[in-house]
C-alpha cells in the first residue's frame, strides 16, 4: 500500500510539472495584417514606433505589414475630401480670425479717449488784472 500511495504522489508530482512547464511557456502572438493594421491607426503607429527603434526588427513580418498598410493608407487619399478639409480649415481659420479682429477692436475702443464723454472740469476766468490783454514780454 506504501509503494502505491508513492506511486500516484509521484505522477501527481509529474503532472503537476507537465502542467507547469506547459502554462509557463509563452504564446506567440500571430502577426498583424495589413486589413488590421489599416483599420486600427494607434496600433499601426505603435507598431511603426517599435520598428524605428530597433533597426534589427525592420524585417519582421508586422514591420513589414505596417509599411505596406502606411503606403496603402497614403494611396486611399480622396483628393476632394481633401479640398473639402482644407476649404473647411480655411472656413474655420477665417472665423476665428474675424473673431479675433472683434476682439482686438473692442480693445481699442476702450483705451481710446473721446472727447465728449470726459468729465467736465470747471474753468476759472482769468481776472483782469493779472494782464490778460496785455502781451507777454520776453525776459533779458
Amino acid at each position: 500500500m506504501r509503494t502505491a500511495t508513492q506511486q500516484i504522489l509521484a505522477c501527481a508530482w509529474l503532472a503537476a510539472a507537465i502542467v507547469g512547464s506547459a502554462a509557463c511557456s509563452p504564446k506567440r502572438i500571430p502577426s498583424l495584417t495589413v486589413a488590421d493594421l489599416m483599420e486600427d491607426r494607434v496600433t499601426l503607429d505603435g507598431v511603426m514606433m517599435k520598428c524605428d527603434q530597433n533597426p534589427a526588427r525592420a524585417r519582421d513580418s508586422d514591420c513589414l505589414n505596417a509599411r505596406i498598410a502606411i503606403e496603402r493608407l497614403a494611396k486611399d487619399v480622396d483628393p476632394a475630401e481633401d479640398e473639402k478639409r482644407r476649404a473647411a480649415f480655411e472656413a474655420s481659420r477665417d472665423k476665428l480670425r474675424l473673431a479675433q479682429e472683434k476682439v482686438r477692436q473692442e480693445q481699442e475702443a476702450k483705451t481710446k479717449v473721446d472727447a465728449y464723454n470726459l468729465p467736465l472740469v470747471p474753468v476759472e476766468p482769468a481776472s483782469a488784472g493779472e494782464g490778460a490783454s496785455a502781451p507777454a514780454q520776453p525776459h533779458p
